[in-house]
C-alpha cells in the first residue's frame, strides 16, 4: 500500500513537473511576443516562468530520489562483501531521508517567515517561493523510506514511469 501511494505520488509528480514545463515556456513565449511584438514587456510572465522553475525542479529532484536517478558512488560500494553493500545502502537511504527532512524544516521556517509578504510582479506571497522546498523535502523523506522498506523486504522500488 505504501508503495503504491509512493509510485502515485511519484507519477503526479512527473505529471506537474511537465506541465510546469509546458507553463514555463509559454510564459517565456507569452514575454518574447510582448517585447518584440506589443513593445510591451508582461512583468509577470518572468515572475511566473521563475516560480514554475522551482516547482518543476522540486518535483524532479522528489522523483530522482525514488527512482535512484541521484548522483551516486557505487564503485567503492561494489568492490564490498554484499552483507556490507546492502548495510551501506541503508546509511544512504537514512542519510537521503535527514536531507529531506532538514529540507522541510528549513523550507517551512523560511515560507513561514515570508508567507505575510507579497511578491512584487505576482499577486501570491513572497513565501511561496520555498514551498517548493517543503514538498520535495517530504516526498524525499517518503521516497527515501519506501527504498528502506524495500531494502527490508529484499525488493526493488520500481521506476516512475514504468
Amino acid at each position: 500500500m505504501f508503495t503504491k501511494l509512493c509510485a502515485g505520488l511519484s507519477k503526479l509528480c512527473l505529471m506537474l513537473a511537465v506541465i510546469g514545463l509546458i507553463a514555463v515556456v509559454l510564459c517565456v513565449q507569452w514575454q518574447v511576443i510582448g517585447r518584440y511584438v506589443f513593445n510591451d514587456t508582461p512583468t509577470w510572465a518572468e515572475a511566473l516562468a521563475m516560480l514554475l522553475v522551482l516547482f518543476v525542479t522540486a518535483f524532479g529532484l522528489a522523483v530522482g530520489v525514488r527512482d535512484a536517478g541521484h548522483i551516486g558512488l557505487e564503485s567503492l560500494v561494489s568492490l564490498l562483501p554484499i552483507r556490507w553493500q546492502r548495510r551501506i545502502e541503508y546509511v544512504i537511504h537514512t542519510l537521503v531521508a535527514i536531507f529531506g527532512a532538514m529540507m522541510a524544516q528549513s523550507g517551512w521556517m523560511w515560507m513561514s517567515a515570508k508567507w505575510s509578504e507579497k511578491k512584487p510582479m505576482l499577486p501570491v506571497p513572497d513565501g511561496i517561493d520555498y514551498l517548493p522546498i517543503v514538498i520535495a523535502g517530504v516526498l524525499i523523506v517518503l521516497f527515501s523510506i519506501e527504498h528502506i522498506v524495500a531494502l527490508v523486504r529484499g525488493t526493488l522500488v520500481e521506476p516512475a514511469w514504468n
